[in-house]
């Protein structure tokens, strides 16, 4: 692997790192309540996202 794209590997790896650092943070503090409305809402763009998916096959 040559040294650009093995740079480029690590950063985005770092960036991913990062993202789902920030996004477990972010759901420490939320209450069960709030979590269960989190899931539903991503349940609901998974739906969506899946029935896109399948229109396109």
């Amino acid at each position: 692997m040559r040294t650009a794209s093995r740079s480029l590997v690590l950063l985005r790896l770092a960036y991913l790192a990062a993202t789902n650092a920030f996004a477990l943070l972010r759901l420490l503090p939320m209450s069960d309540r709030d979590m269960d409305i989190e899931i539903l809402a991503l349940r609901h763009q998974l739906l969506v996202l899946q029935a896109r998916s399948a229109s396109r096959r």
